[in-house]
């Protein structure tokens, strides 16, 4: 298929793409092997249909979605990749043609068959959450296997195992109000899993949650399809969330105009201190490196002090947070301006404040309350500072080596250094064994000093240094 199109049989508005950067990952190969689980041909939905002011949601829609695939179906509002969403889920009886899942045709199904078909084949999640605002968060987990007649007890302790691997169990006693958005989706999430189904519909999941919580989400959507084996399908009008996805469904008007397949291929990053399971010799003999592990003090601390979450920890390091941002993005100014954007500086990052906002809080003057900048200074600061927030917000440490090789292209075009592929690679490498606390602060600089003909990168102090700052201030962040 690699550079050529094809049309989908029964389908002739539908263009497949493949967009090879390698060999395929095992999930192609496995969709090669496997019929598909979903299968929808032909499918028509009219609203109004035979009156003045009929629409047409979906258009003669024909798609086969195989068993491990991570479908995005992706387009613009009003496009139907929705209406596409809610008739796989069952929720959208079509006008004519047929949604097969696992060969069964769903439109014939009874309302008792369908209510089976929602607790234990599919896990839906919407973008306004739903989750019952008079149950605490346990309670709402639970529900969907209440309906399934199971002992009260051994739904709890599935509910509570899955809060305990999502990072939010302090949260099962709290009600939906007390918890943030980012939380909200992800207690969500957790619902659609209670019943361990196969099929994963997610629709705009992540359109009501900040940049840092939409890549918790997404992150969590990613882990489900490929450590779990989860099929996701996923609707989205927003392109950076195509990242994610395997095979990419373009809509417009109700029709489907494109498919993607996308054969992933992740960045070769591994460790650049250990060789074999042991810190290299070479480094240790030099005091580049320790011959242990080094574990945080972070770490320790919430080893030390129940109840200490990173959550609660990242929140106490905010107000240090800002001043780190103004001394790695320093302009000159009064010490009042300076006070007053902390302040504002520090609403962003408590979430408090939309950046938006933020800007406008800097150019307004002090005597209505703002910061007194002067307006391009406002811009450029606002939108470094914001450029550091998402970029820490990217960071995921459940997968250190693509947010290695991200961090090693980040610092390549912000610092300009224009760094060739082996060398970038190579830095990517000991950003790697950073974000896994194998080095500390010292010893990352050290590394990164090393000479070429040491097998290092062979960077003057000045680089150095900058690589280092930016690198800690963005781990700074990401807490």
């Amino acid at each position: 298929m690699k550079g050529k199109k094809y049309k989908m049989e029964n389908q002739p508005q539908n263009i497949i793409s493949n967009t090879a950067l390698a060999a395929p990952d095992a999930t192609l190969k496995l969709t090669a092997q496997l019929p598909p689980n979903v299968v929808i041909k032909d499918l028509n939905v009219i609203y109004n249909q035979g009156k003045l002011n009929e629409i047409r949601a979906l258009d003669g829609v024909s798609l086969e979605i195989f068993p491990q695939e991570y479908v995005i179906i992706f387009g613009p509002s009003g496009c139907g990749k929705s209406t596409l969403l809610y008739s796989i889920a069952g929720l959208q009886k079509p006008t004519s043609g047929r949604v097969l899942v696992d060969q069964e045709d769903i439109g014939a199904y009874n309302n008792r068959q369908t209510a089976w078909f929602h607790r234990q084949k599919i896990g839906m999640i919407f973008q306004s959450f739903y989750l019952i605002s008079s149950l605490n968060i346990l309670e709402n987990i639970c529900l969907p296997k209440i309906f399934a007649g199971q002992m009260i007890k051994d739904i709890k302790a599935g509910a509570i195992e899955l809060l305990k691997r999502y990072n939010i169990l302090e949260q099962a006693a709290k009600f939906p109000a007390e918890l943030s958005g980012g939380q909200k989706q992800r207690v969500a999430v957790i619902r659609s899993l209670i019943n361990n189904p196969e099929i994963i519909l997610a629709d705009e999941p992540v359109g009501n949650l900040d940049s840092k919580s939409a890549h918790v989400v997404m992150t969590i959507f990613r882990e489900l399809n490929e450590v779990e084996k989860k099929t996701v399908i996923l609707v989205t009008h927003d392109p950076i969330h195509l990242q994610y996805g395997n095979k990419i469904v373009h809509m417009i008007d109700g029709k489907i105009v494109r498919i993607e397949l996308k054969h992933k291929r992740d960045p070769d990053v591994d460790s650049y201190i250990f060789r074999e399971g042991k810190v290299r010799e070479d480094l240790v003999q030099r005091s580049y490196v320790g011959g242990e592990y080094i574990p945080t003090s972070l770490r320790l601390l919430m080893r030390s002090f129940k109840g200490l979450s990173s959550d609660r920890i990242g929140n106490l390091l905010v107000p240090f947070k800002a001043q780190q941002i103004f001394s790695h993005l320093f302009f000159s100014m009064t010490n009042d301006q300076i006070e007053k954007a902390v302040k504002k500086l520090e609403s962003f990052l408590y979430f408090k404040d939309s950046f938006h906002n933020f800007f406008e809080q800097l150019d307004l003057p002090i005597e209505e309350g703002g910061a007194g900048w002067d307006k391009r200074l406002a811009k450029r600061f606002s939108d470094n500072a914001k450029q550091l927030v998402y970029q820490a917000g990217k960071i995921d440490f459940a997968n250190k080596e693509q947010s290695a090789w991200e961090l090693a292209g980040y610092v390549n075009s912000r610092l300009e250094l224009k760094l060739d592929e082996a060398t970038l690679n190579k830095l990517s490498k000991i950003i790697f064994d950073r974000l896994g606390n194998h080095i500390g602060r010292d010893e990352f600089k050290k590394l990164l000093d090393l000479p070429i003909k040491e097998r290092g990168l062979g960077f003057n102090r000045r680089v150095v240094e900058k690589i280092s700052k930016e690198i800690e201030l963005l781990l700074l962040l990401r807490y």
